[in-house]
């Protein structure tokens, strides 16, 4: 329990509240996925879209608490060494786990590297990966500029209002995709897809988009689309700066930063396998994941840093009998190094385990 003087023993998986979510507002492209198939156990009554869900985060503007009381990062500064090991000196994770869901295309978008000079002192890079949880028949990414497009034409393009998704790649996608996108590549997600996404994003700081172009769209003050209102802040010439433009496009970029994992394989025996580590199949500097599916026991192996296990189908029971701890679909735990080893039990599950390198 938690009081005055602090924690008296968080040395445990941590389950979180499933219904940190974003307002509308924010996410005007947001859908009812979330909600509906993830979350059927809040029954709708938060309301029916939703674009962003917050699983594990310590960002100031869209904490997450534990079922039982205080925020993530109040518990975690309490005993940095067991509860967040190797991230210890940073006082607090730099993890950040959402899940969104994409009724319409988001934004052209980019995101700066931490060392930035540009960066304020509460502003932080932002690289990101993505795990496919379904998408709609021909829905799909965007990803990198087709070869031989230059600044100029990004920025001609933008100031006409054309279409710029026409100077970029599209990328078709299926349940169980992977991508890992580093600072500097320009990327949208397109309508029709649901996905988990892990971020780093330093502690007690907000992760930086910069918006190149959101559709030419325009929005009233609650977020609906309205021709008559108000197009969406964009940040064009610090997009352009940050971009890679002599970084690889088109096949060269994906060869880099997808991975085919498949749908999760729910009707067989129990698996935890490796989505994105530094052996493959997807390299990461930044990012660790991997993929629970189907029935039986497995191990987790102990971790020197902070885990999140979300649940996104299928029954997972953390621990052994006298400390077990059901995690429920369209939930999150967070997973403590201290906790070493953990036996894990599924019936027909599919979860994903994320953490940083």
């Amino acid at each position: 329990m938690w009081d005055k003087v602090g924690p008296k023993n968080w040395r445990k998986p941590l389950l979180l509240r499933p219904d940190n979510f974003t307002p509308p507002e924010r996410t005007p492209w947001g859908g009812k996925r979330i909600v509906r198939d993830l979350k059927s156990q809040l029954g709708g009554t938060h309301g029916e879209v939703v674009g962003e869900a917050w699983e594990l985060s310590v960002e100031p503007d869209f904490p997450s608490r534990l079922v039982d009381g205080p925020t993530l990062d109040e518990v975690l500064r309490s005993d940095p060494p067991a509860l967040l090991g190797a991230e210890s000196s940073l006082g607090s994770t730099a993890l950040l786990v959402k899940l969104l869901d994409a009724a319409d295309d988001l934004s052209v978008q980019i995101h700066p590297e931490d060392s930035d000079p540009a960066l304020a002192s509460d502003e932080s890079g932002k690289p990101e990966a993505w795990y496919i949880i379904d998408a709609e028949p021909s829905s799909g990414l965007y990803l990198g500029f087709l070869e031989g497009v230059s600044r100029d034409d990004v920025r001609e393009a933008i100031e006409q209002e054309n279409d710029v998704s026409a100077l970029m790649q599209f990328v078709p996608v299926s349940a169980g995709d992977v991508f890992v996108i580093e600072p500097g590549t320009p990327h949208a997600v397109g309508r029709g897809v649901i996905l988990l996404e892990p971020q780093r994003v330093s502690p007690a700081k907000r992760g930086i988009t910069y918006r190149y172009w959101d559709w030419n769209r325009r929005y009233d003050a609650d977020g609906n689309r309205d021709p008559a209102g108000a197009p969406r802040t964009l940040h064009l010439e610090r997009a352009l700066d940050v971009t890679r433009w002599q970084g690889p496009r088109e096949g060269s970029l994906l060869e880099k930063i997808r991975h085919h994992a498949g749908p999760a394989t729910i009707e067989g025996k129990a698996e935890l396998e490796a989505l994105i580590s530094e052996q493959g199949p997807l390299r990461s500097a930044v990012f660790r994941a991997s993929r629970l599916s189907g029935s039986g026991r497995v191990t987790l192996p102990a971790s020197d840093k902070l885990r999140s296990l979300t649940v996104l189908g299928g029954r997972v029971v953390i621990g052994d009998v006298e400390t077990e701890l059901e995690v429920p679909r369209g939930q999150t735990a967070a997973l403590p190094p201290c906790l070493g080893p953990l036996p894990v039990t599924l019936d027909r599950a599919h979860a994903i385990i994320c953490r940083l390198a």
